[in-house]
């Protein structure tokens, strides 16, 4: 119902179209501040109604201005439910938006479209420049300094860390270890990003040897990272964990939280380390939501605590990630 401008803009949409169920979007407009990055990452935007009378006090203007501005195609009359059928029963599949061309010469020019999953988007939407994260809170000399390695981090990760008064600098994905330990990092954060996280052999060489010599969270894609860094495969999802209505429990309390997703691969709990216990389940379809280390300050989870909009109850674990990294200075 709320949320376009956050999911256009957040980098693990890169390269894919994005469909939204619920059937009218635009209705608040956009704003400067609901940006997840320094601009629109998806490659187009379906909708079953999209309104061009926005409400909101915040509002600068139009959905449909703001992707004529970032020159991402959109199209709507489209019936989202029957769509969101054919995907739940046949899987994510190639899609294309055009409007010069018959069906037939869409269907051809898609074909020689390199298939989802065999590029680099990673390297797309990470920084190309190290860069320090100014935020709404200040950090003093005091302040813990945390690494963010950006394999397509949102802004909200890096506020959720600077209103814990941290020091956030984040770096590009292709950075080695030793250039991140060299910053003298209290700890280090893998976050989110789009694609396939076999391909990512490097960052998983990155974590393998930062594990035990600094703290480590892993979101996301940065959770698929470190799952592979302990032994375990990961593969992709029918149609993947999408939204803000996904129950996992936590097998350390058995608590049950509703969290917000958004990605297409995941991690199997097989061939894991036996040092490294699942310690979050989902519980529709059973897959690795979260991994916690025995013995090493080292977590990960494949949900997004940072939402907005979305549930705010998972937020402590970034407390519980700037706790373990207090307790190793």
């Amino acid at each position: 119902m709320t949320g376009y401008q956050e999911a256009l803009t957040d980098p693990s949409y890169g390269g894919q179209i994005l469909m939204m169920t619920y059937p009218i979007q635009g209705n608040y407009g956009v704003n400067a501040i609901d940006d997840q990055s320094a601009g629109v990452q998806v490659r187009g935007f379906v909708v079953r109604e999209m309104t061009d009378s926005p409400s909101h006090w915040q509002s600068r203007g139009t959905l449909h201005e703001y992707l004529v501005a970032a020159g991402v195609p959109a199209i709507a009359d489209i019936d989202t439910r029957a769509l969101t059928r054919q995907l739940r029963s046949h899987g994510v599949m190639m899609g294309t938006i055009t409007r010069d061309e018959t069906p037939a010469e869409a269907l051809a020019r898609l074909r020689t479209e390199p298939a989802y999953g065999t590029e680099d988007y990673v390297g797309q939407v990470s920084t190309k420049t190290a860069y320090e994260f100014e935020g709404e809170t200040e950090a003093d000399g005091d302040a813990l300094h945390i690494v963010v390695l950006d394999l397509g981090v949102k802004r909200n990760i890096m506020r959720s860390l600077r209103r814990r008064s941290c020091r956030v600098t984040a770096l590009p994905h292709d950075v080695g270890a030793e250039e991140i330990l060299r910053l003298r990092p209290d700890g280090v954060l893998l976050s989110p990003g789009p694609g396939d996280p076999m391909l990512l052999d490097h960052v998983v060489e990155t974590g393998r040897a930062l594990a035990g010599r600094v703290p480590l969270m892993g979101i996301c894609l940065g959770h698929q990272v470190l799952g592979r860094v302990f032994g375990a495969s990961t593969y992709k999802l029918k149609f993947g964990h999408r939204g803000a209505n996904h129950p996992v429990r936590d097998e350390l309390t058995g608590r049950v939280y509703i969290t917000a997703q958004n990605h297409g691969y995941a991690v199997r709990g097989d061939g894991l380390d036996p040092a490294v216990a699942v310690s979050q389940v989902h519980l529709n379809d059973g897959t690795v939501e979260g991994l916690q280390h025995r013995e090493l300050p080292l977590f990960t989870i494949q949900f997004h605590s940072e939402a907005s909009p979305g549930p705010l109850d998972t937020e402590f674990l970034f407390d519980r990630f700037l706790e373990t990294v207090k307790e190793g200075i």
